[in-house]
């Protein structure tokens, strides 16, 4: 492996919709088999909010709640939407089998890697989630450090989880480009001090990642 000196030495990626398909595909995919829309998941998420007192998708994300838990919430709060109980027992499974690799994303993280970056991931991810999404990607041959947020108590845009991950690789911000298709992600990368590439598709991303690193 290369070594590299000065300028950007590491490289922060996210995993959904980044290194994978877009995630608006996996809840079309949600709407198609269940018949709830996403306008009516985002009511129901909306009054879940209001009726628990924060996100049940944030606590689920930070591991303050189960999976089950999350699906039991949602589920009382499109009860009154929908007119019935809705079934969401199948949501991970639905949600996964149409999240597919983007090889695009995972070959400049692997060229990457290659050429001396330090390489590490940080996701917004669901604790229970880990073996299905691990399954998809060559993880550990890629990132040498992976900042789950289910694992650490704390998500995306929330400035613990950067300092978490700045922490685990012994970089300093300035050091670090971080890539996420979530613009408020980004905004808080650059918040914690990092460059930040919002990725909006595959070849734009691509474009630029690269000028980010050659104008380091």
């Amino acid at each position: 492996m290369a070594e590299r000196s000065g300028g950007i030495e590491a490289v922060i990626s996210d995993f959904g919709g980044v290194l994978t398909t877009p995630l608006v595909e996996s809840f079309m995919a949600f709407q198609d088999q269940t018949g709830i829309t996403t306008e009516a998941l985002g009511k129901g998420m909306q009054a879940a909010t209001e009726a628990n007192g924060d996100n049940p998708l944030f606590e689920m994300e930070r591991g303050e709640i189960t999976e089950v838990r999350f699906l039991e919430l949602l589920t009382d709060a499109l009860e009154p939407i929908l007119g019935h109980r809705p079934e969401m027992h199948r949501f991970k499974e639905i949600y996964f089998e149409a999240l597919e690799p983007n090889p695009a994303m995972i070959e400049l993280m692997r060229e990457l890697q290659a050429a001396g970056y330090r390489m590490a991931m940080l996701t917004n991810n669901v604790r229970e989630w880990e073996p299905l999404w691990r399954s998809m990607l060559p993880v550990d041959e890629i990132f040498e450090t992976v900042v789950d947020s289910g694992f650490v108590g704390c998500r995306k845009p929330e400035s613990e989880i950067y300092a978490i991950t700045l922490d685990r690789i012994q970089m300093p911000a300035e050091s670090c480009l971080f890539v996420d298709d979530v613009k408020v992600n980004c905004e808080g990368a650059e918040k914690a001090g990092m460059t930040a590439v919002h990725f909006q598709d595959s070849e734009q991303a691509i474009a630029d990642v690269r000028a980010a690193l050659d104008q380091a």
